[in-house]
């Protein structure tokens, strides 16, 4: 927790305007990181993780990283929108990967199976 203090203070508030609009979450001896599969135990820290869990409290989304490699929160942002465009729409519409809000879905159906890269490569390549 004190590295997130630190991280907050000196580098994000740096970074994003007001700071970010979450809490960051310390998991100090690791249990919470052990249920979600991502405790190294031989460091004795948690992997980097980050998990995407809708209202009803179910994962749609993660990504688990070794400390080195950093992560790209615009890709979270994305993956959120994403989300919950799909949750509004109860999955009448599909995103492509690099899909941003705006831009063209995809429909999902037995007519889309196969075609995709039709859609993609006509319509959506250079959105």
């Amino acid at each position: 927790m004190f590295v997130h203090k630190m991280w907050d203070d000196h580098e994000l508030a740096k970074m994003v305007d007001k700071g970010i609009p979450f809490p960051m979450l310390s998991d100090a001896g690791g249990k919470i990181g052990r249920l979600f599969g991502i405790f190294n135990e031989a460091a004795g820290v948690e992997n980097r993780g980050r998990f995407i869990i809708d209202p009803d409290g179910v994962i749609q989304g993660y990504e688990v990283l070794t400390p080195p490699v950093g992560r790209n929160v615009m890709e979270t942002i994305r993956q959120v929108q994403a989300f919950q465009l799909i949750r509004e729409t109860k999955g009448a519409e599909a995103t492509p990967s690099g899909w941003r809000p705006g831009k063209k879905t995809l429909k999902p159906g037995p007519d889309l199976v196969g075609n995709v890269w039709k859609e993609w490569k006509t319509k959506m390549a250079f959105d």
